[in-house]
């Protein structure tokens, strides 16, 4: 591909890049093909996916490409459904992603400067980008690959107008890419802020820009800092992302259609983001703070024109019609309709209290001062801090650097909630007798994705005050990242009751004939995830918007499934519905 001033050029061809954002990490992989072939079926002739860092390197040098991860294979199926691919390969990525896409173990060092030219973050970024590189060069275009071309970053600008610009390090990502045999035009992507754009991009790049509506003043704004260049919108915000205890947001689909109209009316090329959302599976959400902390919720339907489930929406319809009067619709069948089950209930029949099982989900860590998670070598999930308390009598708890929400414990029993996002960070103590041991079970809510606040440790930050003095004595710290809840030996587990308190996991198995997508339910539960098969599917929240939880058709089997709900507060009823609709307010 060749980007000049008569435009995009794909094998010397005239082509207006018509694309939509796809991430690979958030469908499982047997679902890829009919999202890649409801693309095309849809008009478009490319996508665009992100690449998640922090996914890819759990730990230094741990590398996976595997299974969901699998890059190589997403990007040949695309080019099967006759798609060409734009890579965003970062290094921070944003997309509503934990810690924008950066691995969390980059926090371990303190004071690191993300996103900068500095060597300790550069020297990271170099042995990531010499392990992805070298995979997709073999995949660009000239080499009979789908990659046509490449991201640069991403909204750097923003970054840069926060903390100023760093040309270096822009520069330094290009000088890296090129080494590793990149060859496909370099882009940059950045909001319509002209102090953005400005600071976003080099010489030499393609400037794109992220908008969701008044696409001319954005082109205003492009025209200040590039000519010579085609103009394209690297995000069309068609939807948007929702926080836990917001009302789910939607944008009409005949608004979003004239936008993109005027879109195509002037020239430009466009990319859909999304085109399908897909799910944050496990504890992969993202979190947003402006004015105070804000988690982002488990789907990641982004109300897009295909759903988080794979299905055509209103829009699908709108943005076909109108691709139809600038592009050939290709004439293709789209995918069948995947099959879909409900009406069945899972009884929750054993459980197992949560602290009584740290044993076998945990091991054991002792110091005087708190550790945060990533100094404890742990990217996710739940700590669990506990001290003792000699006497009893009345305390004020205060955890002023809670990252997120700590449940606090004395005999095993739940005596208050703290949190990041309320603001609420002291609790009265009450201890009742001498010598109690006191538990505080700090679950990360997800790490920020974009803004000043990006650098967001989780677990304990600084001290646990009694009465405004740091605990006195040994603090035992168990990382709960929950990777594997099979470890805990259900088989011998009471029976579940009724009125349950949490935390707590509860198990149950479902027989099924026949299988397919579905929504699990969880009526009467509160707060916690579910496993199904040993995949995490998610958390589940009662403040909503989202009441259920996709459960993709692929993760389960015919004959016996295994489910596990780890809830945190109480559980009315011990049972789960599967349903057919999906709930996300």
């Amino acid at each position: 591909m060749t980007i000049g001033e008569s435009g995009v050029l794909i094998d010397g061809t005239p082509t207006r890049v018509l694309s939509g954002s796809i991430n690979y990490f958030r469908i499982v992989p047997e679902q890829w093909r009919p999202r890649l072939r409801w693309a095309r079926y849809m008009g478009l002739n490319t996508i665009e996916t992100y690449v998640p860092w922090n996914l890819h390197e759990p730990q230094p040098g741990e590398f996976g490409f595997n299974g969901m991860l699998d890059l190589a294979a997403f990007l040949r199926a695309a080019q099967d459904e006759d798609l060409h691919v734009i890579l965003r390969p970062g290094p921070y990525v944003c997309a509503e992603f934990d810690f924008g896409g950066l691995p969390a173990w980059l926090l371990r060092a303190d004071g690191m400067r993300l996103r900068s030219s500095e060597p300790a973050y550069l020297a990271q970024v170099d042995s990531w980008f010499r392990e992805l590189l070298p995979r997709v060069a073999q995949l660009q275009h000239d080499q009979g690959g789908p990659i046509i071309a490449m991201q640069v970053e991403n909204e750097y600008g923003a970054h840069a107008k926060a903390f100023g610009g760093d040309a270096g390090y822009l520069t330094w990502l290009v000088d890296t890419i090129h080494e590793h045999g990149i060859r496909v035009p370099l882009l940059t992507s950045d909001q319509d802020d002209d102090a953005m754009v400005a600071a976003g991009g080099l010489p030499g790049l393609w400037r794109t820009m992220n908008f969701g509506s008044e696409p001319e003043r954005a082109w205003d704004t492009l025209a200040a800092h590039q000519s010579g260049r085609p103009k394209m919108c690297m995000e069309f915000w068609n939807g948007w992302f929702d926080h836990w205890g917001e009302e789910h947001h939607t944008r009409d689909p005949q608004d979003t259609a004239a936008v993109l109209d005027r879109m195509l009316a002037a020239g430009a090329s466009v990319n859909f983001y999304m085109f399908c959302g897909g799910t944050n599976f496990g504890f992969t959400n993202g979190a947003n703070h402006f004015e105070h902390y804000q988690p982002t919720i488990t789907s990641y339907d982004y109300d897009a024109p295909l759903s988080e489930h794979g299905t055509p929406t209103k829009k699908f319809e709108a943005y076909r019609e109108v691709l139809s009067r600038y592009t050939t619709l290709p004439r293709i069948e789209p995918p069948a309709p995947a099959a879909r089950i409900g009406g069945h209930a899972v009884d929750l029949l054993r459980m197992v209290p949560l602290l009584d099982a740290l044993d076998a989900l945990s091991v054991t860590h002792t110091a005087s001062k708190p550790m945060t998670m990533e100094q404890l070598g742990q990217n996710f999930g739940f700590t669990a801090y506990s001290f003792d308390i000699a006497r009893a009598r009345t305390y004020v708890l205060s955890i002023p650097g809670v990252r997120d929400r700590a449940q606090v414990f004395t005999d095993g029993v739940e005596r208050g909630v703290l949190e990041r996002e309320s603001g609420v960070t002291s609790m009265v103590l009450r201890v009742a007798r001498p010598s109690t041991t006191v538990t505080v079970l700090v679950e990360n809510l997800g790490r920020i994705n974009y803004g000043p606040e990006l650098a967001d440790a989780k677990g304990v930050l600084g001290d646990i005050l009694l009465d405004g003095a740091p605990v006195d004595g040994e603090i035992t710290m168990r990382p709960l990242p929950l990777d594997n809840v099979d470890t805990v030996d259900f088989a011998t587990a009471k029976p579940a009751e009724h009125d349950i308190a949490g935390p707590v996991l509860l198990t149950g198995e479902l027989l099924l004939d026949e299988v397919g997508d579905t929504f699990v339910s969880l009526p009467g539960f509160s707060k916690g995830l579910v496993w199904v098969n040993g995949f995490n599917l998610g958390r589940y929240w009662d403040r909503g918007p989202q009441h259920t939880l996709y459960l993709p058709g692929p993760l389960l089997r015919r004959g016996s499934n295994a489910f596990r709900v780890l809830e945190l507060h109480h559980v009315l009823s011990p049972r789960i519905l599967l349903t057919d609709t999906p709930d996300l307010g």
